[in-house]
């Protein structure tokens, strides 16, 4: 995934993607404070789950890139982070003799499904893996599942009915797809839905609430001066589910949130509410490094926000205390969010984990 970025203006230009939003409110007051705790190591782009394990609700980290930064430091570490005890240790590693990035998590019936990702080689080859393990939190134990049919990294994965789990678009080996891929867990089938209708994008981010998705932001790639350059995406799309019949979704375009488009957000959906959440992200996109195919140094939002379902609205929810980027997911834990490592704003891998919580 060697990629380039040009100007927004050539965006448009190219692509024709709106940068067009909702008018941004008055910035509320931060709601979000450091943890008392730590993964055990400095971990980004790292795929994150919640799960009741043996000890209570817990947060899980699986693969990811390490402090260092180069193809080495690929990572295959899983992580284990107790809320009772605000305590983290390290777990069996994900079973695969290379580190993954970009991989996906989502948990469906009480257990821990992780989806694709890619591999790093010495001379810089990268490859989409297929591989789905599922993770027992009460035995701490792996098993694979059947291989994704489109191998996908970079992609967004969201669990539905307590069953199901879409893979949208993302990135395959040489591009983007807008394939929907969903794997019915009982089963073990994978099965086509809808087709994502917008520009293929690979580091988006979005969440599921009800039967409704939103899909925001990632990086879509375009033809410019006779060659493929990847460039920041500025869309949004919601696709709403039959629930009698999960393959069939509604795809329709919505607008795009406010400010610079954002790679590789945190985001989750928040049922409850009836909104999906999104935190974090960069603001230029890169390969796995942090600096940008350009060669500027992406630099972390502060911003959290969300897509409100009820009026098709985005809201600004408040600041993060720390400004984060390199993320899969958010991880909530009753009316708490969590961000798992990530890079800071020197483009870092950290450790730290940041929790905020939404005012009423």
């Amino acid at each position: 995934m060697m990629k380039l970025q040009i100007t927004a203006a050539a965006i448009l230009l190219l692509t024709g993607l709106s940068v067009t939003g909702c008018e941004r409110r008055d910035q509320p007051e931060p709601l979000s404070e450091t943890a008392n705790f730590t993964l055990p190591e400095p971990i980004a782009n790292n795929a994150v789950a919640v799960a009741d394990g043996p000890d209570g609700l817990t947060l899980y980290s699986f693969n990811g890139l390490k402090a260092g930064k180069t193809w080495n430091d690929t990572s295959n570490a899983a992580y284990a982070c107790v809320i009772a005890t605000e305590s983290c240790e390290t777990i069996a590693p994900v079973p695969v003799p290379e580190g993954r990035l970009a991989s996906v998590a989502a948990t469906v019936a009480g257990k821990i499904y992780i989806l694709g990702g890619y591999t790093v080689a010495p001379n810089g080859d990268e490859r989409s893996t297929p591989e789905v393990f599922v993770f027992d939190p009460e035995t701490g134990s792996y098993q694979q599942r059947e291989d994704i049919p489109t191998p996908v990294d970079d992609a967004l994965a969201v669990p539905y009915q307590d069953r199901f789990i879409y893979l949208i678009s993302g990135w395959h080996d040489e591009g983007n797809v807008s394939v929907v891929q969903m794997f019915d867990t009982q089963t073990g089938a994978w099965t086509e839905a809808t087709e994502f209708p917008g520009t293929p994008v690979f580091g988006h981010a979005g969440g599921i609430a009800g039967d409704s998705i939103i899909v925001s932001d990632g990086v879509a790639s375009v033809f410019a001066d006779g060659r493929r350059k990847f460039v920041a995406a500025k869309l949004t799309w919601r696709g709403d589910i039959d629930p009698k019949n999960p393959t069939q979704i509604a795809w329709r375009g919505v607008d795009a949130h406010a400010g610079l488009a954002l790679y590789r957000m945190a985001a989750i959906g928040d049922e409850a509410g009836q909104r999906i959440i999104f935190a974090g992200g960069g603001d230029n996109p890169y390969n796995y490094n942090g600096i940008g195919y350009d060669d500027v140094p992406a630099k972390p939002s502060d911003r959290f926000f969300a897509y409100d379902l009820k009026s098709d609205s985005w809201q600004e929810l408040g600041r993060l205390v720390e400004p984060s980027m390199d993320h899969r997911a958010l991880a909530k834990v009753e009316e708490d969010y969590y961000i798992l490592g990530g890079m800071d704003a020197e483009q870092k891998v950290t450790n730290r984990i940041v929790k905020f919580r939404i005012g009423k």
